[in-house]
């Protein structure tokens, strides 16, 4: 199990990575790499495809953060 760890906390890490560079609000896929809108700043609910990808960054941080006080055991 102790030799596994380090590769699961790899692929979560580019799991999360890829799950928050995906999070720009209110833009294309374009925006996400440092184009700029006048609209970022708006506050909205989050729906469908977004709520998702919200949910399964929260999912994907909890068990980052679980396997690393995993491997300090």
């Amino acid at each position: 199990m102790k030799s596994l760890l380090p590769y699961v906390q790899i692929i979560l890490s580019v799991l999360l990575v890829a799950a928050i560079v995906l999070q720009r609000t209110g833009a294309q896929v374009g925006g996400a790499f440092g184009g700029s809108d006048n609209f970022s700043s708006a506050f909205h609910t989050r729906r469908g495809l977004e709520k998702g990808l919200f949910m399964t960054t929260i999912v994907i941080g909890i068990l980052f953060a679980l396997s690393a006080l995993l491997n300090l055991i």
